[in-house]
């Protein structure tokens, strides 16, 4: 299991290149990756997400993504002569056609970004990409320990809250068990207090509301089907693939077990226990919500 909150942190330095990553996760319905990749990688933003995709499951991804080079004095620029020429070209014939006396100056051409072009683009932005996307790898793994070892601690409280509603489980049967023939005697006492005459009481029809008495307040059906959901819970929980939705899932089951248990039974006792368990199944649901 893996919660969804963690941070990592990575630096990886190659030749001239050093990248510094900082990744953070917090709760999310969905998988959802915030980034602001250096400018000039902009364009590898969705590569970025299917790496994430690949690493995670679900969770809000934050990286703080900083790329440095060290450059040795030199500026990572060249000259683009065939622009400049054109560009003067083009403001030369525009001096003389509003017929102004003032020359084409260099900062007259510098305010076009094509003059000045990065050097060895590709090249360069693949090595760059290289260098980040190693070190996001490097941060997310990080990120992920992280998130394991939290998802280990949730682990061990989920599993003891699943044994205790086991137990009051087994209670709630238990205790049904022991109240029906309580119900019985009661509905008996009342039908004599209703009746001084025994001769007007039809056994046939008592016996029938007895039994249809005992199908209404009998809860081993539920109870049945609770631990089939906590054993398909404790099963999820041990499983290799992100389970949060599917133990979400069976918490709502258990709940509404739980609901149908409260309303048939007719005993303060599991109505007492119910309340107990209920508030052990909201606590789990709440903890549930930071499972990947």
């Amino acid at each position: 299991m893996l919660s969804m909150t963690g941070y990592g942190r990575a630096e990886v330095k190659k030749k001239d290149l050093a990248c510094l990553v900082e990744a953070r996760s917090i709760n999310s319905r969905y998988l959802e990756v915030v980034s602001r990749l250096p400018r000039n990688l902009s364009q590898r933003e969705n590569d970025l997400k299917e790496l994430v995709r690949s690493l995670v499951g679900r969770g809000k991804i934050s990286l703080s993504i900083v790329l440095e080079k060290d450059l040795n004095g030199a500026l990572p620029l060249s000259i683009n002569a065939p622009a400049a020429r054109s560009y003067y070209k083009l403001l030369n014939q525009l001096r003389k056609t509003v017929k102004i006396r003032e020359q084409v100056k260099l900062e007259h051409l510098l305010k076009f970004s094509e003059v000045l072009e990065a050097a060895d683009g590709l090249e360069s932005d693949e090595q760059e990409w290289e260098v980040v996307r190693e070190t996001v790898r490097e941060a997310l793994g990080a990120m992920n320990a992280m998130r394991a070892n939290e998802g280990k601690e949730l682990a061990v409280d989920l599993k003891n809250r699943i044994h205790w509603i086991e137990e009051a489980v087994g209670q709630i049967e238990q205790r049904s068990r022991e109240h029906l023939p309580e119900e019985r005697k009661r509905l008996e006492e009342r039908v004599k207090q209703v009746s001084s005459d025994k001769t007007i009481i039809d056994q046939n029809r008592l016996e029938l509301e007895i039994i249809l008495l005992a199908e209404r307040l009998d809860v081993t059906e539920e109870c049945v089907r609770f631990r089939s959901h906590n054993k398909f819970f404790l099963e999820a929980m041990q499983k290799e693939e992100s389970a949060g939705r599917k133990l979400s899932f069976l918490i709502q089951e258990m709940n509404r077990e739980a609901n149908t248990i409260g309303s048939k039974a007719n005993d303060a006792e599991i109505a007492h226990t119910v309340v107990s368990l209920k508030e052990e199944l909201e606590k789990i649901r709440e903890q549930l919500q930071n499972i990947e």
